[in-house]
């Protein structure tokens, strides 16, 4: 199924648009005013499916609920959090919703240092360079940085990074399992698929550990709580950005397994060491081969949903960066017609 992301009434493009890009019968959607740590009420989350189902689709995702940063330092409150987190599941699996798209990144969701980056056809995209991230100032706190659930002050953030000093990737694993030990067997018991989606990017920034790097991180999630509700997101454009990453052998692996849950395809190109910019979806343009990406998804069986991802702004389209309607739609398309001729119809 390929799915489009919508930001809910706040979102500029309504779903009656997206509703007229063919290819499109699912939403990926989420709640954006509920404070991180607190439940999910499932009267919030039917009403969302119930809006996406009067518009003629689906509410195939809910992407994401955050996850406290409390529960990835290990802090005493974790528990209190992950059993609120664990209602936040029951409530998705209630409201019929049977993916959920999350990230256990410490601090910073993903990150880019260029919201606009001029291509050379005149649309601007998405970009991460390195040696541009070293010269934001944090502090100011989060305000250099894309927005995202948490907005920290400059004085939350230091503390907030302070307390990262004492987690190491192998400290962060450890919190990682003891999340996933008490959370995926309330996903399975509900109907829900877990979705992990990888760091993006795949590497530390501002010093903070970052462990969903690559395929052995992902096969090793899976097998932290080896069940079939614990799932990742295959994400072609996080992975990517690290070039040593086989994205078909990765989907091989864990497809097989029957645990990819949910894919988001866009297509990047590597500018430099730890540099990249998005680019339109076609293989051409960046350097995944999308048909290839495609081609290992449907060989091994996966049937669920697929997005566009992030697109650039056209046409002199202005909104959310990554986020506006016309090259994503475009991707849509780009993306059911290399499924159309790989399935054979």
């Amino acid at each position: 199924m390929i799915t489009f992301r919508w930001f809910g009434p706040r979102d500029p493009i309504p779903l009656a648009y997206i509703r007229q890009i063919p290819a499109v019968r699912g939403i990926v959607g989420a709640i954006f005013d509920i404070p991180v740590g607190e439940p999910w009420p499932l009267d919030r989350i039917a009403p969302l499916r119930e809006e996406v189902e009067r518009h003629g689709m689906s509410l195939a995702v809910i992407e994401s609920i955050p996850i406290h940063e409390d529960i990835k330092l290990g802090r005493p409150t974790r528990d209190r959090l992950i059993d609120n987190y664990c209602e936040s599941v029951r409530n998705v699996g209630r409201a019929g919703v049977p993916v959920l798209c999350y990230n256990f990144m410490p601090v910073f969701d993903w990150t880019r240092t260029d919201l606009a980056r001029r291509l050379d056809d005149g649309s601007t995209a998405l970009a991460y360079d390195d040696g541009a991230l070293a010269k934001i100032d944090l502090s100011r706190g989060t305000a250099d940085l894309p927005g995202w659930a948490t907005a920290y002050t400059a004085m939350e953030l230091r503390k907030l990074l302070d307390a990262y000093r004492s987690v190491n990737e192998n400290k962060l694993w450890d919190n990682f399992a003891y999340f996933l030990e008490r959370v995926v067997p309330v996903a399975a018991s509900s109907g829900v698929r877990m979705a992990l989606h990888p760091d993006d990017p795949p590497w530390s920034i501002f010093g903070l550990p970052r462990i969903i790097t690559d395929g052995a991180a992902l096969e090793r999630v899976t097998n932290i709580v080896d069940d079939p509700a614990n799932g990742i997101t295959f994400c072609a454009g996080s992975l990517a950005a690290e070039a040593k990453n086989d994205l078909p052998a990765i989907i091989r692996c864990l497809g097989a397994k029957g645990r990819i849950h949910f894919a988001h395809c866009r297509n990047i190109k590597r500018t430099g060491a730890r540099s990249f910019e998005e680019t339109a979806h076609p293989s051409e343009l960046g350097d995944i081969d999308m048909r290839v990406v495609l081609g290992a998804l449907h060989d091994t069986g996966f049937a669920g949903p697929i997005r566009s991802d992030h697109g650039r702004m056209i046409w002199g389209e202005t909104g959310q960066p990554g986020y506006g309607l016309h090259d994503r739609a475009l991707g849509a398309m780009y993306l059911h017609g290399l499924w159309e001729g790989i399935a054979g119809g």
